[in-house]
Order: structure tokens, then C-alpha cells, then sequence
């Protein structure tokens, strides 16, 4: 069984079945025999049934008498969780996973934009100025680029001030992390740091529609950067 750095023995379970899931070694409908899981990952009965209650949470799979265990559906899977967002990218996310992402981004971010500009506090613009730092000090580094942008977005659903849409980190955040790393990583990528500036002078301003203005142009740049590193790795535009 694979290892994964910073999970126990619980968490790998989860994780090496849910690859085994995403990849297609477990496809949707598939019947699981738990007792040949149980003796290929070499884990106690008690452990694995821990586990598969996870993944039956996020609706990946389901028992049923007679029927046994089985993969569900990919309509059942929880896509509104980060685990589960995660996974699907792990796996290699197909085009039309990458397009709804960004759908949502383009309806929720713009508004975040607007809404900070509005409601923002000095915590706020603190937050927001120390990521931005952190992006300009992270040039050049793939891991600590993809950290600081994820941390400017998250400090950015905060200051809008709404708790609901705070909340909306679970969804985009993995989502957005599997993204950067996908673009932060290769090279001739955009320098991310003017287009998030754009959005945080408008939040100082106080300008809410240019502050939406500016969200949107960040995303499409960030559209237009995903589509080159997919059309380099010969995966077409997504």
C-alpha cells in the first residue's frame, strides 16, 4: 500500500481505494470483494470498514444487501467535496471538469471581488496584501507561487464578509490548488502578481466594479494559461 506523507494508517486506506476508483481499477457499477481488498492492502477488517465508511460518505460507493459493495455512479460522487475534487484531478481531470470549475469560479469570484470591496476591514486588506507578498517573493517556485495564490483567494472569500460564501474554499480550493500547480509549474506561465494586484487595489479603493472588472480579467488570463499548458502536455484545450 502506498504511502501518503502526513495521514495514518486510516487515511491511506481511504486514499489508495479512492485511486483505485478514480483510475478505473474500480469503474462505476463495479461489485468491491472487500475480503480481497481487505488481504491486497493488508489492513484489518475493522480499518478497511472505517474507510469505506469515508468514501460511502462522499457517495463514491454503497452496500447493499445481496448486491454487496459497489463503486456508485459518478452522478452520486459529492463533488462539493475537497477530497473527492482532489481525487478526480489526481486521476487526470477530463476537460469538462476543468470547464465547470472554472464556470464557477466566473459566477462566485467576480461578486467575492465587489463584495470585499465593499465590506472589507483593515484585517481584510492586511490578509490580502501579506498573500499578494508572499506571490511576489514565490516567483519562480512552483509550490510556494501555487501556496500564496490559494491563501490571496481564500483571505479574498473572507473579506467579502459572508460566511456562506467563505465556506466556498471547500469547494474551489482544491480545485484551485490542483489548477496552479498544473500552470505554476510549467514554464513561460503569466506572472500571476499583476493581475491579483489589479484586484487588490480596487478592494483598497474601495471600488466594487472594478474590482469585479479586474476578477474577471484575472480569470480569463488564468483560463487562457490553463488552455497553453494543456495544448503543450498534448491534452488538447479543455
Amino acid at each position: 500500500m502506498a504511502l501518503y506523507s502526513g495521514r495514518g494508517v486510516h487515511g491511506q486506506i481511504v486514499e489508495t481505494i479512492a485511486r483505485l476508483i478514480f483510475t478505473g481499477a474500480f469503474p462505476p457499477g463495479a461489485n468491491i470483494d472487500v475480503v480481497e481488498l481487505q488481504a491486497r492492502l493488508g489492513v484489518s477488517a475493522t480499518a478497511l470498514r472505517e474507510a469505506m465508511k469515508v468514501l460511502a460518505a462522499k457517495g463514491l460507493i454503497a452496500a447493499r444487501p445481496k448486491l454487496g459493495t459497489f463503486v456508485r455512479p459518478q452522478a452520486d460522487w459529492n463533488l462539493l467535496d475537497g477530497d473527492v475534487i482532489r481525487w478526480k484531478f489526481a486521476a487526470g481531470p477530463d476537460r469538462g471538469f476543468l470547464g465547470e470549475l472554472h464556470e464557477i469560479r466566473s459566477i462566485v469570484e467576480p461578486a467575492v471581488a465587489g463584495l470585499a470591496a465593499r465590506r472589507r476591514g483593515d484585517q481584510d486588506l492586511a490578509a490580502l496584501e501579506q498573500a499578494l507578498d508572499r506571490m511576489v517573493r514565490a516567483r519562480g517556485t512552483a509550490a510556494a507561487s501555487t501556496a500564496a495564490d490559494l491563501e490571496f483567494h481564500r483571505a479574498l472569500l473572507v473579506a467579502s464578509g459572508n460566511d456562506l460564501l467563505a465556506r466556498m474554499d471547500v469547494v474551489m480550493g482544491a480545485g484551485m490548488a490542483s489548477r496552479a500547480e498544473l500552470v505554476h509549474g510549467a514554464p513561460g506561465s503569466t506572472d500571476p502578481v499583476p493581475s491579483h494586484q489589479a484586484v487588490l487595489d480596487a478592494i483598497a479603493a474601495r471600488d466594487a466594479g472594478v474590482a469585479e472588472a479586474a476578477m474577471r480579467d484575472l480569470l480569463a488570463l488564468a483560463w487562457r494559461d490553463l488552455e497553453r499548458v494543456r495544448e503543450e502536455r498534448g491534452e488538447g484545450r479543455p
